[in-house]
């Protein structure tokens, strides 16, 4: 019966070590993937293939790339290019690699009083919403979603906040979207977020297929040159397994209603339609 009770006690305290052993790392991300349920999706997946938890703070793009130029983040996951490479050359990252990619999407009633359902191109929706002086809101926070809408803007020659329609919700994707749906407005939106949107209301898709809304997403390791409590070689693994064979699989397996939300890097300029 001694022997019985010391070799409970010896896996107890074996099992305690190897919780007490467990890696966490922490990521910053958007909400387009935390909302969208993808994350929910791939996680349990690598933490099961590697024992590494992962915790994310999902925000805007601007604001998780904050995160990790403090050290509050050890990986970054982001869709602003021209931010990501700022991030590195500024130091603060390294290794940045492709993940995924999805595109953006002009949403707006169904009535579409800006007449933008049958255009191409999203310069021209832009102006067109202006100039019916119709709702539009906008992130406004700072987010890759954000960032995109403001190169819209400019492509169109449009400064927003000169029409008495444009608002700014200064939220994520899917409170700016109740807020579209609410006011019968238009607004940008990620595909991915848009898809697994319920409250649509009188929402609907009105334009995609515009070379200028391929939306990129790429995973970047906090320098731990810069932050040497981050644990670079869990955070490695991270982005190991999310570019690999086994997080590419998990990302191209998450769809909803049979459409994928998110597809995986290919050298093609306007991959989504």
């Amino acid at each position: 019966m001694a022997d019985f009770l010391r070799g409970l006690i010896a896996a107890a305290w074996l099992l305690a070590g190897g919780a007490r052993a467990a890696e966490t790392i922490t990521v910053a991300s958007t909400t387009s993937t935390e909302q969208s349920g993808l994350f929910g999706h791939i996680l349990p997946r690598f933490t099961a293939a590697t024992g590494i938890r992962v915790k994310v703070v999902a925000l805007g793009t601007g604001q998780a790339l904050d995160l990790g130029r403090r050290g509050d983040a050890d990986v970054v996951l982001v869709h602003d290019r021209a931010a990501e490479d700022r991030f590195v050359a500024e130091g603060y990252g390294i290794e940045r690699r492709d993940v995924m990619y999805n595109d953006f999407v002009l949403v707006g009633p169904a009535s579409d009083p800006a007449g933008i359902g049958a255009l191409k191109d999203a310069a021209e929706a832009l102006r067109r919403i202006a100039a019916a002086n119709a709702p539009f809101v906008s992130r406004g926070d700072r987010s890759g979603t954000h960032a995109a809408e403001l190169r819209l803007w400019q492509a169109a020659a449009v400064a927003p906040k000169s029409f008495k329609g444009y608002r700014e919700a200064g939220s994520g994707m899917g409170p700016t979207l109740n807020m579209a749906a609410a006011l019968d407005g238009y607004t940008l939106a990620d595909r991915a977020t848009w898809l697994s949107f319920r409250n649509r209301q009188n929402l609907k898709r009105l334009l995609a297929g515009d070379s200028r809304l391929f939306n990129p997403y790429g995973v970047i390791l906090v320098n731990p040159a810069r932050h040497p409590h981050v644990p670079a070689a869990a955070g490695r693994r991270l982005v190991a397994w999310l570019t690999g064979a086994e997080g590419q699989a998990a990302i191209g397996s998450f769809r909803i209603g049979g459409e994928p939300l998110f597809l995986l890097p290919q050298a093609t300029a306007n991959p989504v339609q």
